[in-house]
């Protein structure tokens, strides 16, 4: 298995990118107080992992504890919040049928969700 391997900072960096983000969206709409708290809440996240020291868990999600095995657990974990998300989205829809509405936007996200699990199925499957 090929171990993808970031440099330590760039969790810490793409956190306070994030937040910078967030801050102009906020900001731009007339949020900029909810802009700040955002921005606070993903710096500071950034700045728990570049000096969450010796935690495994942290070294593992900054990427200088990576190996197989965190390989694999981020397969799973990510598997797990993808399957609690599309089931989310599905139950969200249903809600907004029972009550008479489109279904918007949650028909649009399962859509997306399913083209983009076929897509990745069929580039998966001529890979291997």
């Amino acid at each position: 298995m090929n171990v993808r391997r970031y440099p330590w900072w760039f969790l810490t960096a793409f956190s306070a990118g994030l937040g910078a983000v967030c801050l102009a969206a906020f900001w731009v709409g007339g949020n900029l107080d909810e802009g700040l708290i955002a921005f606070g809440i993903l710096a500071g996240f950034g700045l728990v992992f570049a000096f969450g020291g010796r935690s495994e868990l942290i070294r593992g999600l900054r990427g200088d504890g990576r190996d197989e095995y965190w390989e694999g657990l981020d397969t799973r974990a990510s598997l797990a919040a993808g399957l609690v998300l599309i089931l989310v989205v599905i139950g969200l829809c249903l809600w907004e049928w029972a009550h008479g509405r489109s279904g918007s936007p949650y028909t649009q996200l399962g859509a997306v969700a399913g083209v983009a699990y076929l897509v990745a199925l069929a580039i998966l499957r001529v890979r291997r």
